[in-house]
């Protein structure tokens, strides 16, 4: 791996991945929304900060995320569910990701190895699903997981050595976090980083479509 560009760079995760590339020797693009006034929801803001870029990236790693849906945490009942929640969680944690795949594109080699990885969550399978509540939540990343095995058959017709995934990088202690890890176990920022390049440096383009952990073990749908 030469070059990446890792997009949500000033956040938690994002930072930690792009720590951990650039001390590889990789040459690492930063892209976010303090550092560059990326709004993931307004796909003008995508085409722009995309089209202003020279590709190709031999890994494009989409950081992006909230847990909070407009302003409101996730929902511990069907009584909480709001459409502005469900809205904003939709927008930032499924169709954000979806565009910057879209206008990405350009960017992905199509002779050469490369992997669109995005960060996931665990919550988003159904069948892993088993206390409920967190609606608003789990629904966007499930429909993220959904947009990006779709998207990954379309991308293996053009770019036949490229891999399109979902990463649960597991409960990483960052600002995003702090609310709600008294709960579980957490991951310093770096570990998580560490973890999830690892898996990424293992995946093939047979894998492309799926939803791995931390451990690159596959995750129900």
């Amino acid at each position: 791996m030469n070059r990446a560009l890792v997009i949500g760079a000033s956040g938690g995760i994002g930072g930690a991945i792009a720590h951990a590339l650039r001390g590889r020797g990789v040459e690492v693009t930063g892209l976010s929304r303090s550092a560059d006034g990326l709004d993931v929801t307004d796909e003008a803001s995508i085409e722009a900060a995309l089209g202003r870029l020279d590709g190709p990236f031999d890994l494009i790693f989409v950081a992006t995320g909230k847990l909070d849906g407009a302003g409101h945490p996730p929902e511990k009942a069907i009584a909480a569910v709001t459409p502005e929640a469900l809205m904003d969680q939709f927008r930032v944690n499924a169709m954000g990701p979806m565009l910057l795949l879209k206008h990405a594109l350009p960017l992905i080699p199509k002779e050469r190895p490369a992997t669109f990885a995005v960060l996931s969550a665990r919550v988003g399978s159904i069948v892993d699903n088993a206390i409920g509540g967190w609606h608003s939540y789990r629904a966007a990343k499930a429909a993220l997981n959904q947009l990006i095995h779709g998207a990954a058959i379309e991308l293996r017709r053009t770019r036949r050595q490229a891999c399109a995934v979902c990463l649960h990088p597991g409960t990483v202690h960052t600002a995003f976090t702090a609310p709600y890890a008294a709960r579980h176990a957490t991951v310093a920022p770096d570990e998580a980083a560490a973890r999830l390049v690892s898996v990424i440096d293992g995946l093939t383009p047979a894998q492309s479509g799926g939803f791995y952990d931390y451990e690159g073990r596959e995750i129900p749908w």
